[in-house]
């Protein structure tokens, strides 16, 4: 009699087994199933989708608002009272987290490819689920503390639309192979239907998305405005500490066209520089006068002011991680520097002709200039040899009064108002952060010649976006960044937009149509030869592939204990060949 291999159709496969076996925990042949997923599988692998877009999103979002991360770290300083680098811990889990979930999202679409039973084990359902909830936690905990930060999203949309469309389109188009497969083992018709229908309008979805782009940097060239003016927010607090003189310094070395410093007024008057209500976070004062730490800044006077160390602490915090950057006689420098008066600003900018801006804080009540903040202010600006037209001033209160004691300034709003709104009251600048600025915002502020000032913008591509839109100038915590950008990060033309647009889509349609065909066309070879090249065992084998578990072993023992018929070997032999356990009595479960 012809001896012949056992069990032929159980042949090694190692990649298939470390597949199923990360993924479920299913190493041996016999755990392995080709039945369709239970339901409460089905809802796992959903729960894992959902958190995969989450993720994504999340990701997404805090790529896009490094712009603000400074921002970000400041309230919840203001919250905490204790500074830190927020973002690190934030970037890091979210980054591993990210990982093992697209991980995890691989493995799936895998166990798909392969025609293999979904089965996600506990400990990786235990880990979806921790990822699902922070994340959940993160986003409402973002939304409390930065509501304010997710305009980001749409505004980030018009610099990178394009480019993640195209990147969408190839990666639904990059799924048809696992699509066509499905549709062509599928025995089904309706669920052919259904698979089908779905994934055709995800892609012609996709196809059409282009005609909801909008981007100001679609446009003609001819079209573009000048590169906007760049005002120095705090000086360059990337290179040196904020609000110092060495500060404002490194900025005019950037070109900056106007510097822009937050105001406190001090206990005799002394209108100084600094962001915080309290000393603790950029001075020493906690060494200098420990008693006084949470102390008011505006309730100490110019003399104890000026005994306090400014710049120290940007050594130690490196706030934006440029220390290393910089070299010792510039650390020595930085070591030694003090708190700055409005008075030393407004005499670095007057010779260098150069814009200044300040928001003032008014000081807490019982304060001796709680009610003559603004005068004092005013006439410290008077005093100074800086030209008055060169200096924006931003307080609305006892603004008419101002107006007729020097009529020179730039009365400049923090606030959002309609053009005509801002001409009745005299205002002819607009200073609002990025956000509250749309494209039609800007282009009616400059019919109506209101000069738009937008804060704070770091990165080329926020830069990018407010040029393409027309924005005239733009203050920044980076001018040493913002220096090196002489054209926008991209512009396209609308006809060569429309050309990348509609060559990506006739791509995609021809690779989705090829794949197909060609799954169909491989289906149907494999069927036809399939019946030729298989033995009768194996077919009754490969006919009960979509039977349960249970079937399907019983019928491994049937051809076992054949072959033992046959004198071809032992039971224990052939049952360790064939990878089935001996010494288990019919209990073989998934």
């Amino acid at each position: 009699m012809v001896k012949h291999q056992p069990l032929q159709v159980y042949e090694r496969q190692l990649c298939l087994s470390c597949l199923t076996g990360i993924y479920g925990c299913r190493w041996k042949r016999y755990q392995r199933s080709h039945d369709d997923t239970t339901k409460w599988e089905l809802l796992w692998s959903l729960i894992l989708l959902f958190t995969f877009c989450l993720l994504l999103f999340w990701c997404y979002f805090w790529l896009e608002a490094h712009n603000d991360y400074n921002e970000f770290n400041w309230l919840l300083y203001n919250h905490s009272g204790a500074w830190s680098d927020s973002t690190v811990p934030i970037l890091a889990t979210t980054a591993a987290g990210f990982t093992y979930i697209a991980f995890l999202m691989v493995l799936a679409l895998c166990h798909v490819a392969a025609g293999q039973q979904l089965n996600l084990h506990w400990l990786h359902k235990i880990g979806v689920s921790a990822a699902l909830l922070t994340t959940v936690a993160g986003l409402i905990s973002v939304n409390q503390v930065w509501g304010q930060e997710w305009d980001v999203v749409p505004i980030s949309l018009q610099a990178t639309g394009p480019f993640l469309h195209i990147g969408a389109l190839a990666a639904v188009t990059a799924l048809s192979w696992i699509v066509a497969g499905q549709v062509a083992r599928a025995e089904k018709t309706r669920f052919q239907v259904v698979v089908l229908l779905l994934y055709l309008s995800v892609l012609l979805g996709l196809y059409l998305v282009p005609l909801s782009i909008t981007s100001p940097c679609i446009m003609e060239r001819s079209d573009l405005k000048p590169r906007p003016d760049v005002i120095g927010h705090q000086g360059a607090p990337m290179l040196a500490p904020e609000n110092t003189l060495m500060s404002f310094q490194r900025a005019l070395q950037m070109n900056v066209t106007g510097l822009e410093a937050d105001v406190t007024i001090s206990l005799d008057g002394v209108p100084f520089l600094m962001r915080d209500s309290t000393l603790r976070r950029t001075t020493d004062v906690e060494k200098i006068f420990p008693d006084r730490r949470a102390e008011d800044a505006s309730f100490f006077n110019w003399t104890d002011l000026r005994q306090l160390n400014a710049g120290q602490w940007f050594l130690e915090d490196d706030p934006f991680w440029t220390v290393h950057t910089l070299s010792p006689a510039e650390k020595r420098l930085m070591a030694n520097q003090s708190i700055c008066s409005l008075e030393q600003l407004l005499a670095l900018a007057a010779p260098r002709n150069r814009t200044v801006v300040f928001r003032l804080r008014r000081p807490p009540t019982g304060h001796p200039c709680h009610d003559s903040w603004i005068n004092d202010t005013l006439e410290t600006v008077r005093s100074s040899r800086v030209p008055l037209s060169l200096v924006m001033w931003t307080p609305d209160e006892d603004r008419d009064q101002v107006r007729r004691k020097a009529p020179e300034l730039l009365q400049t709003s923090l606030r959002k108002q309609s053009p005509q709104a801002l001409r009745q009251q005299g205002i002819s600048r607009l200073l609002l952060r990025y956000n509250h600025a749309s494209t039609q915002d800007v282009r009616e502020f400059s019919e109506s010649n209101v000069s738009l000032t937008l804060c704070t913008v770091n990165e080329p591509w926020l830069y990018s976006v407010l040029w393409c839109s027309g924005v005239p100038a733009v203050s920044s915590e980076a001018p040493n960044v913002l220096k090196k950008l002489l054209y926008p990060i991209w512009l396209l033309r609308p006809d060569e937009y429309c050309l990348i647009w509609v060559s990506a889509d006739l791509v995609s349609f021809a690779v989705v149509i090829g794949i197909f065909i060609f799954q169909n066309y491989h289906m149907i070879r494999f069927r036809m030869s399939g019946m030729h090249s298989y033995n009768p065992e194996q077919i009754m084998l490969k006919a009960a592939a979509r039977r349960s578990s249970q079937d399907v072993n019983i019928m491994k023992e049937k051809l076992i204990f054949s072959e033992v018929s046959n004198g071809m070997g032992t039971a224990e032999e052939l049952y360790m060949e064939s990878s089935y356990d001996y010494y288990t009595n019919q209990g073989i479960t998934q």
